[in-house]
């Protein structure tokens, strides 16, 4: 919830001079928070943490997994190692075939609680769904997975702001039962399932939560010209450099839970802009020209 009060103003303006068909980009920021913990999943093993959190963006539904079929060996590297590099030669597949847009390579968690964030992440319309997968680690081939999950509601327009609770998969290609059991191989593979029995009880394990950032559309091409820098800002001075000859005619900054905190009507083109007052954190800057296209970009204080 805590953007959704500015993303709705932003569509808002958007949709009042564009085309929502038109809009053919969107800008996600996504957070997978871990919950795993003792309590809740029996116990905690030696070294818990995650692997990498991969994924793809693509256009047809469970091309990568899903939950009650088999896993593909790229999916059971990951579950069982870890290892990505198959997986990501799926992927290279997919997009040679016009499958898929983009492979996603994200970050790891050291820890069995904490946070993974994939920032900016930048969705063609053509390849709305969102596949992820990472190993929960160590474990026999235990996983968290989001299968091919869409970014465009039922009226086609990107979603604002979702969270999804995310419970621990089996891959099915293991049938070791505790974090620690030694490698033995399923014979034949079973499907994907729930972990619903020890360890996890069927507990979720985390929250995976996505947010629109920003959309970008045929029009807005030439604002996406803009560059803003340093960033994060250090001195209280933002800069802007223009790739077009145009001007701005406001300039409007929020925090990321949607509140106005400066807005500026400029004389002329501008390139800077003064904000010692803002306090260390996340901010969005939004950009409007005289043809009312507008961008929006994030921004950190430090």
């Amino acid at each position: 919830m805590k953007s959704i009060s500015f993303v709705i103003f932003l569509l808002f303006t958007l949709l009042a001079t564009v085309s929502n068909k038109a809009q053919n980009t969107a800008i996600y920021d996504i957070t997978f928070t871990s919950i795993w913990n003792a309590n809740d999943h029996t116990s905690l093993p030696a070294g818990a943490h995650w692997s990498k959190l991969v994924g793809v963006t693509h256009k047809s539904t469970s091309t990568f997994l899903q939950v009650g079929a088999l896993a593909s060996t790229g999916i059971k590297n990951i579950a069982e190692l870890g290892d990505n590099n198959v997986f990501n030669d799926e992927v290279t597949i997919a997009i040679t075939n016009n499958e898929a847009d983009q492979y996603i390579n994200g970050p790891n968690l050291g820890t069995a609680s904490g946070t993974m964030n994939i920032s900016g992440l930048v969705v063609n319309r053509d390849f709305p769904l969102l596949t992820l997968v990472s190993m929960i680690a160590p474990s026999p081939d235990w996983m968290i997975a989001l299968d091919s999950y869409s970014l465009l509601d039922a009226s086609d327009d990107w979603k604002i702001s979702e969270t999804i609770d995310i419970f621990a998969l089996d891959a099915g290609t293991d049938d070791g039962s505790d974090y620690n059991s030694t490698n033995i191989a399923s014979n034949p593979f079973e499907s994907i399932s729930q972990i619903n029995g020890a360890p996890f009880n069927g507990n979720k394990i985390g929250t995976l939560t996505i947010t629109l950032i920003s959309i970008l559309s045929t029009e807005n091409l030439p604002l996406s010209k803009v560059n803003i820098f340093p960033n994060p800002v250090t001195e209280g001075i933002l800069n802007l450099t223009y790739f077009e000859n145009y001007s701005l005619k406001n300039i409007d900054i929020y925090t990321i839970t949607g509140s106005l905190v400066k807005s500026i009507v400029p004389n002329e083109n501008i390139n800077k802009i003064e904000i010692p007052f803002l306090p260390p954190g996340i901010y969005l800057l939004q950009l409007i020209n005289n043809e009312d296209q507008h961008l929006v970009k994030k921004f950190v204080v430090e």
